[in-house]
């Protein structure tokens, strides 16, 4: 099996499905061209999955030395976090719960297989 890197940014006070709206848009890419996708993605999940591309690109080149050019996408995927409670006060003394939730987001990259 080929070297993988990965690269994993846990805890973004984003909603795990918004996340992985912007994720599935770049699964099975190239980073050059899932970079350009997430550049022109007018989400604010966009920005942080692009870092996490990033970083495990990065991974990649300086731990493993491989190619930027040869990597593709091979795994991209977000896990639910904490969520956060918070309580908004309503009529006649009630209160509305309001869950903040957060995201995991992981992605794999690896270098391309010839043939």
């Amino acid at each position: 099996m080929s070297e993988e890197a990965r690269a994993i940014a846990k805890y973004i006070r984003i909603s795990p499905r918004k996340v992985r709206q912007v994720v599935d848009l770049i699964k099975g890419k190239k980073v050059g061209e899932a970079l350009a996708i997430l550049k022109f993605t007018p989400r604010r999940a966009a920005t942080a999955v692009e870092k996490v591309v990033k970083s495990a690109v990065a991974n990649a080149e300086h731990n493993l030395e491989l190619n930027k050019d040869d990597l593709i996408i091979a795994e991209a995927f977000v896990d639910q976090g904490p969520t956060l409670k918070r309580y908004n006060p309503r009529a006649m003394g009630r209160a509305d719960l309001i869950r903040r939730r957060t995201s995991h987001i992981t992605v794999v990259v690896r270098e391309k297989k010839e043939g």
